[in-house]
């Protein structure tokens, strides 16, 4: 009996002590960690203020390959939610509740763990020489209140959600730096109405231009040449233009640029003889049936064509596909920062591409030539 009340007594001074201590803790933890990039601004910000991505980057994807995510409410921006549900970690969610454009992003937490009020927040500060890098600063903050037990789980927060941040933090710099380095929101890549659309099936006669000289004079002949062949294949088989040329980038290298020339078309009478002769004033160098065609809606049904003996030009059924789109105005030139800022912009939402990437001379080939091109982009994207 006596080593029974001792044994009680015993276990009462430990769990006084278990008390008093627990009291004595903590009951809050705060972690910070931090990592360098040299990705833009705009890229690194989009990139957090978004959970796109969050399979990407973050460890806890690592502990359970199997774990299903749910994305809700708007792709960005305060509201943009990510429920999870893991057999081995339980249910949760990151929902972004607060974000300043270029400077911090806060996004509460919601899982399985101790403590309640989980708050991690982004703050994105240039740094390096002439500001180039950026400097991504990861906060993490619980509150454990009276939960005892929480506030001795708060003894190993910095060995558990420490290590996640770091490794967290390490993975998203490996991440970004696939991304190209294009600014899409900069004046020097004036990229407007950035968004993912469905692109209808198209019937297309493509030519490969092959690797030309990278040379104004060079290009442009060769997009007339190509475009005079798919003339001669569109009236052979009664077929008009059903939108503007479109030039499918292979390789845009140093000294050469290689690429095919293509064109949407569709069955049809050609344009009518004064329509010819107006754009043959304008200058244009692509047919003018080419230049005045509608653009077709919806799907379109494969066609029969057959290509003349000699002529170079292949028929194209095009399947439907989503395509990361973009417009631009300005010189040819610009275009392959172009189609970078456009591939950085789709990365960074989320978005694989796919395929090669094709613009829609919309103003016409002369036009491209000149500050007043303008241009729809156009990226393939799983």
């Amino acid at each position: 009996m006596t080593r029974i009340i001792e044994f009680l007594i015993a276990l009462g001074i430990v769990a006084g002590l278990f008390v008093l201590i627990g009291v004595c803790l903590p009951g809050e933890r705060h972690i910070t960690e931090s990592i360098e990039t040299n990705r833009k601004m705009t890229i690194v910000y989009d990139t957090v203020n978004s959970l796109r991505r969050f399979k990407d980057w973050n460890p806890l994807v690592l502990r359970d390959k199997a774990v299903e995510l749910k994305f809700s409410g708007p792709d960005a921006g305060k509201g943009a939610r990510m429920d999870f549900s893991s057999k081995d970690l339980g249910q949760g969610s990151w929902e972004i509740t607060d974000s300043e454009k270029n400077k911090r992003v806060v996004i509460a937490i919601d899982d399985a763990t101790r403590g309640t009020d989980k708050v991690t927040s982004f703050t994105l500060e240039p740094t390096g020489k002439n500001d180039r890098n950026v400097k991504i600063t990861q906060d993490y903050s619980v509150n454990y209140g009276f939960d005892l037990f929480g506030r001795y789980a708060g003894l190993y927060v910095s060995r558990h959600i420490g290590d996640d941040l770091k490794l967290g933090l390490s993975r998203m710099a490996n991440m970004l730096a696939s991304v190209p380095n294009v600014d899409y929101a900069a004046p020097e890549a004036p990229l407007v109405d950035l968004k993912v659309i469905q692109v209808p099936a198209e019937n297309l006669l493509v030519v490969n231009a092959g690797n030309i000289d990278r040379n104004n004079d060079a290009i442009q002949k060769s997009i007339d040449d190509n475009m005079e062949w798919i003339k001669r294949t569109m009236d052979a088989n009664g077929l008009v233009a059903a939108g503007p040329v479109r030039i499918v980038t292979t390789d845009f290298g140093a000294e050469k640029y290689a690429f095919d020339v293509a064109l949407p078309v569709r069955k049809g009478s050609a344009a009518p003889a004064a329509d010819k002769a107006a754009d043959k004033k304008d200058g244009e160098a692509a047919a003018p049936a080419v230049a005045a065609a509608p653009v077709a809606a919806g799907d379109a049904a494969e066609l029969t064509v057959k290509i003349p003996a000699g002529n170079p030009v292949t028929y194209v059924h095009a399947p439907a596909h989503r395509s990361a789109f973009a417009s631009y105005t300005g010189h040819m030139a610009g275009l392959d920062l172009a189609r970078n800022g456009l591939r950085a912009w789709a990365t960074t939402t989320g978005n694989e591409v796919v395929d090669r990437p094709y613009e829609s001379w919309k103003g016409g080939v002369a036009k491209a030539f000149t500050t007043d091109g303008s241009y729809d982009l156009y990226w393939a994207v799983k």
